[in-house]
């Protein structure tokens, strides 16, 4: 894994990507390499504007890349059920879970759940629990299929609160950021498990960018008129952090690099901060086998979306 960059993604002709927030930073990077190694992308934007444009400039960059528009809100589950159902294929090989929000004033999705815990972890569990029927299908190829659900150091920050999952008790923008990129690592965890005991041949691993300058860091700040923490995120994102070539290599290791093990956990090899990929260290609440199946049943609950192929 030493010194491996985008060079060294495989071939990618005849697969088939979904890669949310694909509209810019991680996800556009994410895409526009899939679609540089051959692979046909969906770029899953919320924004119509914005992914036309995304996929106009990647276009633009790689003349002859196979890409496509599907729009996605993670914060609308109609939006998600929409948008699984009207994928034009039977199989897909690889599913890039890289949208989100970071430290969102408390708000709620459409259907009245915590927006960073609804968005970041909710929509993605259901998205990937729709796309499993064609998930399935692609592992039967050689070079089988995978799910790669982007989380975040910050999941240090906390673990979830199984009686809380929405924040209700209080809500703080940081801790709910942590749980929600905890909720993204139990996940994975939970998922492999199951997948693994039905013998299917997906793997499901987990990323994370390090310090990239994304959007990410000045959207709330933003939403919330902080001039002077969106300025200072913004210079955060000049000085300090690593441009988001470089962080989406973790994620790009994860989804397409021989060997990749189920839950394994990628991120940059420098201080877990910057550089090229390597095996990133994780908070022990993430490999909770009981945490993992509390979260899993919960979901199922709150967005009525099971994985019915893959059992208990």
């Amino acid at each position: 894994m030493a010194g491996w960059s985008v060079r060294d993604i495989p071939d990618q002709s005849g697969r088939t990507a979904v890669v949310t927030g694909a509209n810019s930073g991680l996800g556009y990077v994410t895409s526009r390499e899939l679609a540089r190694k051959g692979a046909r992308v969906v770029l899953a934007c919320r924004s119509e504007a914005r992914g036309v444009e995304a996929v106009r400039r990647l276009r633009d960059e790689v003349p002859d890349a196979e890409v496509e528009l599907g729009l996605l809100d993670l914060g609308d589950l109609a939006s998600v059920r929409e948008f699984a159902g009207s994928l034009p294929f039977e199989r897909l090989d690889l599913l890039v879970n890289n949208a989100g929000v970071m430290a969102m004033p408390y708000g709620v999705t459409a259907d009245g759940f915590e927006t960073q815990f609804g968005v970041n972890h909710l929509g993605h569990f259901a998205l990937t629990g729709l796309l499993l029927p064609a998930l399935l299908e692609a592992a039967e190829r050689p070079a089988g299929a995978r799910v790669v659900t982007v989380s975040s150091m910050a999941h240090l920050l906390a673990n979830i609160d199984p009686g809380d999952l929405n924040s209700e008790r209080g809500y703080r923008r940081w801790i709910a950021y942590g749980r929600s990129k905890t909720a993204n690592l139990l996940f994975t965890h939970e998922l492999a498990r199951r997948l693994e005991v039905a013998g299917a041949g997906v793997v499901a691993a987990a990323a994370h960018p390090g310090y990239a300058a994304t959007n990410l860091q000045t959207a709330g700040p933003r939403a919330e008129g902080r001039r002077t923490a969106e300025r200072l995120m913004a210079l955060g994102n000049r000085v300090i952090a690593q441009p988001a070539e470089a962080g989406a290599l973790p994620a790009l290791h994860a989804a397409t690099a021989p060997g990749v093990r189920p839950d394994s956990f990628t991120g940059p090899s420098l201080a877990m901060w910057r550089g090229a990929p390597a095996p990133s260290w994780r908070a022990p609440w993430t490999l909770d086998d009981r945490a993992g199946r509390l979260l899993w049943a919960a979901s199922e609950q709150l967005t009525g979306v099971s994985f019915e192929a893959l059992g208990d």
